[in-house]
């Protein structure tokens, strides 16, 4: 097994390539960001100098121009990881009169951003789930496999009724459908390089946990910090209104946090301490209006945090972003399972270092062990 890690870094237009072994040697620096709930994004450091195939030859062809695709992947321990399959959008070069301080700098967005770009209005009498995969089929040249879940509340339009219409962007409708229903959307590079998973469907926190983060356990400490933070006005009681149809009367829910697909993993839950109205939900139909209403009450459940810092090869596996991951060594009240909520992966020349942060619902963990 071959120990430590190794970077593979490819570009290019629509099916990229690896890149040539000067611009390996010139680089610095890589930085990944995975978040959900956001946009991932990347940026890559380069070294300049005046007679540099980078300087003379590469940047005035073009080749990090904005639109060209990057894709990086990380070998851990003989396991490849591809951490990012995105665009350039923005090209710096900084000039230094010192030796060896002239740098190229290029920052992207995960594939996504193509689908923010043209706002063509389309008709689409279709499902919901249709809808979706109907307008992530647009860009199967990037290799974008869709996986989308049929929603909890199917709503099936009717012709002679009306015809859903998309507005904006393709990335933005379907967001916009996303949140009507309680869902998230994002992409995953991987597994294999070119390849990108769209999923739209419900938050998912459950499945099996990454390796555990240790802290302050001496030989076994895997984290090099960690803190943790219990904020009690981030949770929000969500409240929806609907329209009795017969009295026409405005009827306010309380929704609580319940999903089979996220639940909770703190025994003693966050208190909810603000009350807020959900926005435009009494024209829609009941089960839209609780969907909505639901997606809400999960997102703001998570009152407890943690942020730290970890060396990748001590913790012998890349840290990965919208998955569970168990804590040991903090104490009975923030021991035990989290949802990592982003990582961002820092790598140099013989250094790889995640910073994360994690969440969950309250204090004292459901599990009285957590895998190591």
């Amino acid at each position: 097994m071959l120990k430590g890690f190794y970077l593979t870094l490819l570009l290019g237009p629509v099916i990229p390539v690896p890149a040539p072994q000067p611009v390996i040697d010139a680089l610095k620096g890589v930085q990944v960001t995975v978040s959900a709930g956001q946009r991932s994004g990347f940026q890559l450091s380069f070294g300049l100098s005046k007679s540099s195939l980078i300087q003379t030859a590469l940047i005035p062809a073009g080749f990090f121009d904005p639109g060209i695709r990057v894709i990086i992947m990380v070998t851990v321990n003989s396991i490849p990881n591809v951490i990012m399959d995105g665009i350039i959008t923005r090209q710096e070069v900084s000039q230094s009169n010192e030796l060896g301080q002239s740098t190229l700098t290029v920052t992207g967005e995960d594939v996504s951003v193509l689908m923010d770009l043209i706002e063509i209005p389309l008709p689409l009498p279709m499902p919901v789930e249709a809808r979706v995969a109907l307008l992530i089929a647009k860009y199967a040249l990037f290799g974008l496999v869709p996986l989308v879940i049929p929603t909890i509340f199917p709503d099936i339009p009717i012709p002679i009724d009306r015809i859903p219409l998309q507005k904006g962007t393709d990335l933005s409708y379907i967001n916009q459908l996303a949140k009507e229903n309680g869902y998230v959307f994002y992409i995953v590079p991987g597994p294999a390089p070119g390849m990108n998973l769209a999923y739209f469907g419900p938050e998912i926190r459950i499945g099996i946990p990454q390796s555990a983060l240790n802290v302050n356990m001496d030989q076994f400490t895997n984290v090099e910090s960690l803190s943790f933070s219990f904020d009690g006005l981030s949770r929000e009681q969500p409240v929806v209104l609907i329209q009795e149809p017969i009295t026409k009367l405005t009827l306010p829910i309380p929704v609580p946090p319940l999903s089979l697909l996220s639940p909770p993993l703190a025994v003693r839950q966050a208190p909810s301490l603000k009350i807020k109205i959900v926005e435009n939900t009494a024209k829609l139909i009941p089960p839209l209006a609780l969907a909505k209403g639901l997606a809400q009450a999960n997102q703001s459940a998570d009152a407890v945090s943690a942020s730290g810092q970890l060396d990748v090869i001590r913790y012998g596996q890349p840290l990965s972003a919208r998955g569970l991951v168990g804590v040991r060594g903090a104490g009975l009240g923030y021991d035990g399972l989290y949802y990592v909520k982003s990582v961002t992966h820092n790598i140099k020349p013989g250094e790889y270092k995640q910073s994360f942060t994690l969440s969950r619902n309250g204090l004292v963990s459901i599990t009285p062990t957590v895998p190591t």
